[in-house]
């Protein structure tokens, strides 16, 4: 991925003013200030901006699922019950999880999502 598209999907900026802070040098790629936003991004590369490292949001999903009783509202569980996490077939972010809590034998609307914010 380019250094100016990486920059923007972190939600810094957009990818026009991601390239600008490129070329002025507010960018740091491996401690070093990279002023040609067309890098391309190595998986191993360590990218910076105002101390901060950066690394792109994936596509932000939103699930309202009706949590069924006798289901954990957690990511996992230690005792191999059965989560509301399980119960999103086919989803295609890696990492998601539930917004609050709703005790096991609760039912009700619950928010599970990719967005940290």
């Amino acid at each position: 991925m380019r250094l100016n598209k990486y920059v923007a999907h972190s939600g810094v900026c957009s990818r026009r003013k991601a390239a600008d802070l490129v070329k002025r040098g507010k960018v740091l790629v491996n401690g070093e200030v990279l002023d040609n936003p067309a890098y391309v991004v190595q998986d191993e590369d360590k990218v910076e901006y105002k101390g901060k490292q950066l690394e792109p949001i994936e596509k932000r999903v939103y699930y309202l699922l009706n949590k069924p009783k006798n289901t954990i509202s957690t990511v996992s569980d230690p005792h191999d019950r059965k989560t509301v996490i399980d119960l999103i077939k086919n989803r295609k972010v890696k990492r998601i999880f539930p917004v609050g809590r709703l005790d096991r034998d609760t039912t009700g609307l619950l928010l599970i999502t990719n967005d940290g914010d």
